[in-house]
């Protein structure tokens, strides 16, 4: 607590939303786990098991665009509450008899946790940009990896834990310890975030949740493109296809896409490393195109060496390893750079807007990715990823460029 205390309010706040985040983002990635396994023991076929979290995609969509506005007007510290209050009520709702557990009652729990993560999410990258100068980009640029790089690092790590307090305290045992266990840190965090975080000066009005900043709309524009890109293979067809195709158990599938969540989310924490900020740069739009250009090939690569008959094994994994790496830089300077874009007033209403569009991208690309694999098999699949990320690296050329030291 001594320690602690010594801590300057900035990061002392810092690590207060971190926290909150990574809390949360554990039981978000432990319940996805829990329901996939729950009802695939139930006999739910995956493409049924995908259609239960289309609430959740939606509704992220709607709440990023809202939450923006309200965490603007109320305060992101009431946002992040708010967030971690529904995850609880989220979890709760599937301890319900199995019989109430119909498919509408586990799409409106998803429904609420999908609000709920995209509450915290906003509210967390927002605060960063409260808590850092204008004048430390660098420092801003490698908070924000960090913080995101750590949350993904952890939604792969609660992939695991969904499965071991599955094994250990069953369906309904491993909801209750995770609402108890989040019940404690909302509680916590009602008394140590601070009063009115990013709560604009000037009450804003309802249409400004739609971002007039070109800088902004076009990072938004590529964003969508680029959560599309890896949601097309990555949510129905990659499991499907490795369950399928591989005749892999549901247990090794499971592993494999939480390491590769992992992996991606230690790449994102890495990031400033890889991208110059040691040799005191930081990113611009130029570097955003570029990264996006690199990783644009890639998944037809993949698609050509399925099609040429070459070790799928090796040519599929390894490809979606490289694939993971290079996404994980490119997602961690987006997420650098509509913190650095935002404006400090109401800084909520613009990330808000900018999550919004991420949200709408993973929406697309998970209806695509059951629709497409379905009709036409993995290789469209990829195919669909390649153009949706050269769609992102043209777009990002219009990104403003700057000469900003670190």
């Amino acid at each position: 607590m001594t320690a602690l205390s010594a801590l300057s309010p900035p990061v002392r706040q810092y690590l207060v939303v971190t926290g909150n985040y990574w809390t949360f983002t554990l039981t978000d990635g432990a319940l996805r786990m829990l329901v996939v396994l729950h009802f695939h023991t139930l006999g739910y076929t995956p493409l049924q098991i995908a259609a239960l979290f289309l609430f959740y995609e939606i509704f992220g969509v709607i709440t990023n665009l809202v939450g923006g506005y309200l965490g603007a007007r109320l305060g992101l510290n009431r946002i992040m509450n708010i967030g971690l209050g529904l995850q609880v009520v989220a979890l709760l709702m599937l301890t319900v008899p199995a019989a109430w557990l119909t498919i509408p009652w586990v799409m409106g729990a998803q429904a609420m946790s999908g609000i709920a993560k995209d509450l915290n999410k906003m509210s967390a990258k927002s605060s960063i940009k409260l808590l850092v100068p204008n004048s430390q980009q660098g420092t801003l640029y490698q908070w924000v990896a960090i913080l995101t790089g750590s949350k993904n690092a952890l939604k792969g790590v609660g992939f695991f834990l969904g499965g071991a307090l599955l094994a250990l305290l069953g369906f309904t045992g491993a909801l209750l310890a995770m609402a108890a266990v989040l019940a404690l840190i909302w509680l916590a965090s009602l008394f140590l975030l601070k009063k009115d975080l990013g709560k604009a000066k000037a009450k804003p009005k309802f249409r400004d949740i739609l971002s007039k900043s070109r800088a902004i709309n076009i990072l938004s524009a590529a964003r969508m493109f680029l959560f599309g890109a890896r949601d097309v293979w990555f949510v129905v067809a990659l499991p499907v296809y490795l369950s399928t195709v591989f005749a892999w158990s549901f247990w090794r599938v499971g592993g494999f896409m939480a390491a590769w969540v992992i992996g991606y989310g230690i790449v994102q924490s890495l990031a400033p490393n890889i991208t110059g900020k040691k040799r005191a740069h930081v990113p611009d739009g130029r570097a955003a195109s570029v990264w996006a250009a690199l990783l644009a090939g890639l998944p037809a690569a993949i698609a050509v060496g399925l099609s040429a008959g070459w070790s799928p094994q090796i040519v599929l994994l390894g490809g979606l390893m490289v694939f993971g790496a290079l996404f994980a830089v490119n997602s961690s300077l987006h997420s650098y750079l509509i913190v650095s874009y935002a404006k400090e007033d109401g800084v909520s209403l613009d990330v808000g807007f900018y999550y919004m569009s991420n949200a709408l991208g993973r929406l697309i690309g998970t209806i695509l990715s059951g629709w497409v694999y379905q009709s036409h098999g993995l290789m469209a699949c990829l195919w669909i990823s390649s153009g949706f990320v050269l769609l992102a690296a043209l777009i990002s050329i219009a990104l403003p460029r700057h000469a900003t030291q670190a």
